[in-house]
């Protein structure tokens, strides 16, 4: 009778947290960074398949996220990823902040520490390889020296405009 008891209250509360979701991040498509910069098609197809769900505001919902306390895992890992990188508004983001996180993508990627296994195991498009890694590693290092050689030119520019406005002594 007891087990029957703690059983029935097991599975009263197992059909109850499936009342209570996690917010969904469903957004606008992924990214400023991708329009000022935009990947090659193959490339973009790997910025979709294993960062986006996490590292954007547009996250792909598995069928079983639908089921608790699954739901709430993936919503707080994805939290903590755009809480790492958001590619929706790292274009918005100050030069240094993007250089920075280039930076973190390309040391994350090298070291095969993203995507996670707990991703790449429900996610097979996601397992990519020594050559993909290195497209997705190449690419945000070309990003990277663009911008730095933006931040260059722009500094060159605004030096030689403060010039050109300095009264003459």
């Amino acid at each position: 009778m007891k087990r029957i008891k703690k059983f029935a209250i097991a599975a009263l509360v197992l059909v109850g947290i499936q009342f209570i979701r996690p917010a969904k991040n469903i957004g606008p498509e992924p990214s400023p960074l991708a329009q000022a910069e935009p990947p090659p098609p193959e490339l973009a197809r790997l910025l979709d398949a294993a960062c986006y769900d996490c590292h954007s505001n547009r996250t792909r919902y598995p069928w079983y996220t639908e089921v608790q306390p699954i739901g709430w895992w993936l919503a707080n890992r994805v939290i903590l990823g755009k809480g790492n990188v958001n590619f929706s508004t790292l274009g918005d983001a100050p030069l240094h902040r993007v250089i920075y996180k280039l930076d973190e993508c390309i040391e994350e990627g090298t070291e095969r520490e993203m995507p996670p296994i707990s991703y790449r195991l429900t996610h097979p498009e996601a397992r990519l390889t020594s050559e993909q890694v290195e497209l997705l590693t190449d690419w945000f290092d070309e990003v990277k020296q663009r911008m730095i050689e933006k931040r260059k030119l722009s500094a060159t520019t605004a030096g030689s405009a403060a010039e050109k406005t300095r009264p003459p002594p």
